[in-house]
C-alpha cells in the first residue's frame, strides 16, 4: 500500500533511514507478542485473548514487552514489578529445560537484497527496545546487519518512548533528512519528541487498525505502510519528485539568465 504524502505537500527524500526492529523487519507474533500472552496467563491464571494484548500493546509506554506485562498482570488483579514480569518471560520467550523458547520461531520480514539496495546512496540505522542480547539472537545470522551503520538498543539509551536512541543516531545532524519507520506508538512518540519525520508500518489486517491508524496520523505519521517493504515504492517515487523538481529549477535558472 503506497504512502499518503505528508502533511501540506511536504516533499522528502530522506537520506537517514532508521528502523524499529519488532514488527518492522522481523515477525514477532509468535516470539515477543506469544510469550506475552503466556506470561499474563501465568501469573494471573486468566486467558488473554489477542485483541486484549492489541488494546494494551498500542498504549504509551508498552513497547516495552515486560512493562507491558507489569502493567496488564497488576490491572487483572496480581500485582507484578517490573522485574517479576520479566523473570515470568524469559523463560517462554527463551526456552527452559532443553525445550526451545519462542525466540526461534521469529521471521525476518524485509531481504537482504533489498537492505543492500536501500543502503546504496542512504545511511541505514536501528533503533530497537531490544536488549542487546536479543538484537544479537537474531541478528549475528543475518548476512544484511553489516549494511547498518549504528544500533541502538535497549542497552545504549533510555527506553521509548523517549527520544534519546534517536538522537545518539543524528547525532546533531539535521533531522529532516532522516526518516524513521516504526510500528509501535512509542515508536511515533520518540520520533515526534526528537523532530524525526516518522512513516508507519500498520497492515489493515490487525484487528485495531482504526484505532492505531487514527492515533499514527494524529502523531503526524506521514503515511501508513501495510509492509516495510512497501518503503520501496515510497523512497523512489520521493526520488523521482525531488529529481523532477530539481530539473525544473534549474531550467527556471537558465531560462531566467536569456
Amino acid at each position: 500500500m503506497a504512502a499518503k504524502r505528508g502533511k501540506k505537500g511536504k516533499k522528502l527524500d530522506p537520506k537517514i533511514l532508521i528502523f524499529d526492529v519488532d514488527g518492522v523487519l522481523v515477525d514477532v507474533r509468535e516470539s515477543y507478542w506469544r510469550s506475552g500472552l503466556q506470561t499474563v496467563q501465568r501469573l494471573t491464571g486468566k486467558r488473554p485473548t489477542w485483541r486484549e494484548f492489541h488494546d494494551w500493546k498500542r498504549r504509551p509506554g508498552n513497547n516495552d514487552d515486560w512493562r507491558m506485562v507489569s502493567r496488564w498482570a497488576t490491572a487483572l488483579g496480581v500485582p507484578t514489578s517490573y522485574e517479576e514480569a520479566r523473570e515470568a518471560f524469559q523463560p517462554f520467550y527463551w526456552g527452559s529445560n532443553g525445550r526451545p523458547g519462542n525466540v526461534t520461531k521469529e521471521k525476518l520480514l524485509v531481504t537482504p537484497k533489498l537492505i543492500e539496495k536501500w543502503a546504496k546512496g542512504r545511511e541505514l540505522n536501528l533503533f530497537t527496545g531490544r536488549t542487546k542480547q536479543e538484537f544479537a539472537y537474531t541478528f549475528d545470522r543475518w548476512p544484511a546487519a553489516r549494511f547498518f551503520r549504528t544500533i541502538v538498543t535497549m542497552d545504549d539509551a533510555k527506553k521509548k518512548p523517549d527520544p534519546e536512541g534517536l538522537r545518539i543516531i543524528l547525532d546533531g545532524r539535521d533531522r529532516e533528512t532522516a526518516l524513521y519507520v516504526g510500528d509501535n506508538i512509542d515508536d511515533a512518540l520518540a520520533a515526534k519528541a526528537a523532530g524525526v519525520p516518522f512513516m508507519a508500518i500498520l497492515s489493515k489486517k490487525e484487528p485495531d487498525y482504526r484505532e492505531r491508524a487514527k492515533k499514527f496520523r494524529e502523531l503526524g505519521a506521514l503515511g501508513l505502510l501495510e509492509r516495510a517493504k512497501d518503503l520501496k515504492d515510497w523512497l523512489e517515487a520521493r526520488a523521482v519528485l525531488v529529481e523532477s523538481e530539481d530539473s525544473r529549477n534549474r531550467i527556471g535558472g537558465q531560462e531566467s539568465c536569456l
